[in-house]
């Protein structure tokens, strides 16, 4: 659903004079150009099942269009059109104006858009289906052409038979209940499939997941097996290569039915019952008990007694907190009695009938079964658990720390595997293993011995192994020098990568020579860039491209920042976020090796008037829509929760179809669920993308990359680097030179000349009111990643309005002047830090 308020310029009566003009007249189910529909008239299907129209909640004088069941008694409203914007009175009326857009025109002058023109020409019109489908579409010599928009792209509470919910491109389908039964407005609760790809239904509360349906086996979903295919109705979820998505077809096409969700926070599905003349309910979910919610019992907490819900940790663990734990509060979770042991004895605990827990990772390969599924867990010492995808015992799925949301589900058929320390799984050994311990402290003088021993035998191990590896590179090397460098094939190094001796889980290890010979002795001809840390290569290995990042001596990034990158990245997983794909370490040489983006960084088009050329107004919202999205994975959806301290043009990185990553990993730092700020007296970044509170205090938070994001997002919008930018002879950065168009209404100054007339206006005004608030002075005052990806795609909601950025001003630096048809225009040549020292 779209919408958007706008104030009709000059007289009042305006709206009236329109009103007189246009013709009010239609045809039964299509609304053509220069026809209106005044409220109490409607439009009706073909078959005459749904009609659209004007109409009030129960209980509301508020009027608002919608589309209901026109054959029944009671109406029962199906989708409603400006949901957020009711008109006060019975003066409105449905229109398509001269842009093609679908509009309501009401007495005191406002304009509100229902569906917005996306087409090349100005002639649409507007038809509703007999499937309760309002569809604007094309219209040239009284015949339809292509469809536009349809409100079943745009779904509010209800779905209805022939609608789908899921993924649809980088669009994702959800309903979003009603505030109440008298106001359609948005809601507090949602439902739609996880966009992460676990292929099961959530329901989120406030943004927060609050339940979910378990997995999709190929049937049912694991949580409702009551729901099967033929269960009153016919439904299908279908995996594509452009998103998953859920629809329904009726079994009985006499037997209305309606999905709905609830603003009680219930997922609702109703069929209408001609003899009593009344819609039944047929199923709802959640019920209200608390093993419903995923965080009722904390982590590696088990919810059981479905009916009078109580929590038990699970086997191997221990309440975080017994006070906690015995006055009835189980949300602090279990924590494990044993510390595991990876690769010393740790196995598996079999947990029978379970409703699984949320946050897994789909391997997504469907054919194999649960012995080869543990086979890919047992390696990995931070996969904590993993199960069947399918209740056939085929497909695999993972999990990674702690276990949220599981319960003893009374339908459930899914078993799930826990990692557990081999103490807990043998008592008896570990018994045998505690009167070891006994005896060596009966013995101190042999207990001193052999830790001498070990130290030594470890110490002369670790020299024997750095011999090993110097005496293999030296081969390696001479190998490269008789131009014989196919035979320096791939190898995985045994070493450790740090004076620790820890490696890096799940994220293969590469031989320095093998990197020398994949980008030919690190030629300057294969050099793709060079960023604060050092120089990048473009490399070809085994018939692939890759990006191998090399670490110079002198840049900054020691052990410490390089592990911190390579755990970060080997642990998320999003389409908007570079793919790490291993790393060396060996000597003094550090490396990182990443998926290969062909079209380099942002920073190369924005600012270039030739290659920003490429950019189209189109394009350039897709790539400010995928690093918010990318930004909102790493704040709220990823399991590790990032802050990434860094965001700027040059670490957003472009593939093949311009798509954009986010890159440079090397100085964020991770937030625990329950910290939303930190301090450090070390700040890292880059000048003119620093948030005030992290440049003059070392203050830090989710907030921090939001004002880095609006600096991006007004860059891209116009073209401008931040700081190089002089405005009527005031030292002005770009965010101050964008307040003071805002202030005079003047904002379309600041577009980048090269998106010329293709650039959709209202949008652009949108997405920079949108960074404005993004870099505002004080945190709070601006907008969650969460918040500006819903002002970003959904026009229905009004920004509020900006303050002032406090960092409007630039520093005092060397200015040169160019030539402009309406400004005084400047730039200056500035510097970039990756790091400096709080005070």
């Amino acid at each position: 659903m779209m919408g958007d308020r706008s104030s009709i310029h000059g007289c009042r009566v305006l709206p009236f004079l329109i009103l007189f003009t246009i013709k009010f007249s239609h045809s039964a189910d299509t609304l053509l150009p220069n026809q209106s529909i005044k409220d109490g008239e409607t439009l009706v299907s073909a078959n005459r099942t749904f009609a659209l129209g004007f109409f009030s909640p129960s209980g509301s004088l508020n009027r608002y269009v919608g589309v209901w069941y026109h054959k029944l008694p009671v109406q029962t409203v199906v989708w409603v059109g400006n949901r957020g914007l009711p008109v006060f009175d019975t003066s409105g009326y449905l229109t398509i104006d001269g842009k093609g857009n679908l509009i309501i025109l009401d007495s005191i002058g406002r304009s509100i858009t229902i569906a917005s023109n996306s087409g090349a020409t100005n002639l649409t019109a507007a038809t509703l289906t007999d499937t309760g489908n309002l569809v604007l579409k094309e219209w040239s010599d009284g015949r339809e052409g292509q469809a536009l928009w349809q409100s079943f792209d745009n779904p509010t509470d209800t779905l209805i038979p022939g609608m789908r919910m899921g993924m649809h491109g980088k669009q994702n389908r959800f309903l979003t209940s009603w505030t109440s039964s008298e106001d359609p407005a948005q809601g507090d609760f949602s439902v739609g499939i996880d966009p992460n790809g676990t292929k099961q239904f959530i329901i989120w509360r406030k943004g927060q997941v609050y339940w979910k349906s378990g997995v999709w086996t190929g049937k049912n979903f694991s949580s409702v097996p009551e729901m099967t295919p033929t269960y009153y109705i016919y439904f299908s979820y279908m995996p594509t290569w452009n998103g998953d998505f859920y629809s329904y077809s009726l079994n009985d096409s006499s037997k209305p039915t309606r999905t709905v969700m609830d603003f009680s926070g219930q997922i609702k599905q109703v069929a209408w019952v001609e003899t009593s003349q009344e819609w039944v309910q047929f199923w709802a979910g959640p019920t209200n008990y608390s093993c419903e919610i995923p965080t009722s019992c904390g982590a590696n907490g088990l919810c059981n007694n479905y009916t009078t819900p109580t929590c038990n940790c699970l086997d191997g663990f221990e309440p975080k907190s017994d006070l906690a734990w015995n006055s009835g509060n189980w949300a602090g979770g279990c924590v494990r009695r044993e510390m595991l042991e990876c690769g010393n004895g740790d196995g598996f605990l079999q947990l029978k009938g379970v409703k699984l827990p949320i946050f897994f990772l789909d391997t997504g390969v469907s054919s194999i079964g649960i012995e080869d599924c543990k086979a890919k867990c047992a390696p990995n010492c931070s996969c904590t658990a993993y199960a069947s995808a399918h209740e056939n015992g085929t497909g695999c799925l993972l999990w990674f720390g702690d276990l949220l949301g599981l319960q003893a589900h009374h339908v459930a058929t899914q078993d799930l595997y826990v990692r557990l320390a081999a103490s807990e799984l043998n008592p008896a050994a570990d018994n045998g293993r505690k009167q070891k311990l006994w005896i060596a402290i009966i013995m101190p003088v042999s207990v001193v011995i052999i830790l001498l021993l070990g130290v030594f035998l470890y110490c002369w191990h670790r020299k024997k192994l750095q011999l090993k590896a110097k005496q293999e590179l030296s081969q390696e090397l001479q190998l490269l020098g008789t131009d014989n460098i196919a035979a320096a094939s791939h190898k995985l190094s045994e070493g450790p990568i740090d004076g620790e001796g820890e490696k890096v889980p799940d994220c293969p290890l590469f031989s320095f020579s093998t990197l020398l010979a994949a980008t030919n002795n690190f030629s300057a001809s294969n050099k793709l860039g060079e960023g604060g840390f050092g120089p990048v290569y473009k490399g070809m290995l085994e018939g692939h491209e890759l990006a191998v990042k090399r670490l110079s001596r002198s840049s900054g990034q020691g052990v410490v920042e390089f592990r911190n990158e390579i755990s970060l990245i080997a642990n998320l997983q999003h389409r908007n976020l570079v793919r790490l794909l291993g790393y060396c370490i060996q000597g003094e040489e550090k490396l990182l090796i990443y998926e290969y983006m062909p079209n380099k960084s942002l920073d190369i088009y924005i600012f270039d008037p030739i290659k920003g050329a490429e950019l189209d107004w189109k394009k350039r919202l897709d790539i400010i829509e995928g690093i918010a999205q990318g930004l909102l994975y790493l704040h709220k959806y990823s399991r590790l929760r990032v802050i990434h301290r860094d965001m700027k043009a040059s670490n957003i990185l472009l593939d093949g179809e311009m798509n954009p990553k986010i890159s440079d990993f090397g100085t964020a730092r991770i937030f625990e669920r329950n910290e939303s700020q930190a301090n450090t007296n070390r700040v890292v970044g880059t000048y003119g993308y620093m948030s005030p509170e992290y440049a003059m205090e070392g203050l830090f938070s989710e907030k921090s990359d939001v004002f880095s994001f609006g600096v991006l997002l007004l860059e891209i919008l116009s073209g401008k680097k931040n700081r190089n930018l002089h405005w009527q002879n005031q030292s002005l950065n770009l965010l101050g030179y964008a307040w003071e168009l805002w202030k005079e209404g003047n904002i379309l100054e600041l577009m980048d000349p090269l998106l010329g007339d293709l650039c959709h206006l209202e949008g652009y005004s949108r997405c920079i009111q949108v960074a404005l608030l993004c870099v505002q002075d004080v945190p709070e005052d601006r907008p969650t990643m969460s918040e500006v990806v819903s002002l970003l795609s959904n026009e229905s909601i009004s920004p509020k309005s900006p303050k002032k950025p406090i960092f409007s001003f630039g520093r005092t630096m060397e200015i040169v002047c160019l030539p402009s048809s309406t400004r005084e225009e400047c730039t200056a040549n500035d510097i970039t830090v990756s790091a400096m020292e709080g005070r």
